[in-house]
């Protein structure tokens, strides 16, 4: 069979007349590779991983950073989601601030993981994303401040991305004008949300 095939190959290479039909249809076909090759946007990650799992004997362990003891006290600037948008790292002379719950973040240190163009999370920068921090989705239609239909499951893990931020980025300010079904939820105490037991690892 593979005689036969080689066989027939060589014929059509043969023919002159053979040779334009075929550099004919192989042009086009190699032009369409090249451009799916350079020009394919890049696949982005659907979901975000979650900032603790759970461990044999109820521990939790973070594949996260560790917890920083340097963090500056948390000040409560007042935001509305508006003025938010200006912090989402389009403009490099700005911090980017990250919001859930209505605690803003600073975030700016992961510039390159939040920020544009490129960051994966990009899509939670200069908005309050709560809804996405507990459905761990990276959708843009998921990045919303109102997270009032969460499920328990969701606004368990909700709560931990909560106290992971809490732990290790700056608090630089507050959502002043969050979705009414939440807004009296906003700023819980710090003891709130940080009753889970946790034991840092990598990175």
């Amino acid at each position: 069979m593979l005689q036969c095939i080689q066989s027939s190959l060589k014929d059509i290479l043969n023919d002159p007349n053979n040779l334009t039909w075929v550099s004919g249809a192989l042009v086009p076909l190699v032009i369409g590779i090249l451009y799916l090759k350079f020009n394919a946007a890049p696949q982005r990650p659907r979901a975000i991983t979650r900032p603790t799992v759970s461990q044999p004997g109820g521990t939790r362990t973070t594949i996260m950073s560790p917890p920083k003891a340097d963090l500056a006290p948390p000040r409560s600037d007042p935001f509305t989601l508006q003025e938010l948008k200006r912090y989402d790292g389009t403009d490099a002379s700005l911090p980017i601030y990250v919001s859930i719950k209505g605690t803003i973040f600073d975030v700016t240190s992961k510039r390159d993981v939040y920020g544009p163009p490129t960051g994966s999370y990009r899509v939670f920068a200069g908005k309050d994303a709560s809804k996405a921090f507990g459905l761990s989705s990276l959708k843009e239609e998921d990045a919303d401040p109102d997270w009032s239909t969460l499920e328990p499951k969701y606004l368990k893990t909700l709560n931990e991305w909560y106290t992971f931020f809490r732990k290790r980025y700056n608090v630089v300010g507050r959502v002043v004008d969050m979705p009414e079904p939440v807004r009296h939820l906003v700023w819980p105490t710090a003891t709130e949300s940080d009753d889970l037991t946790e034991v840092t690892a990598v990175i």
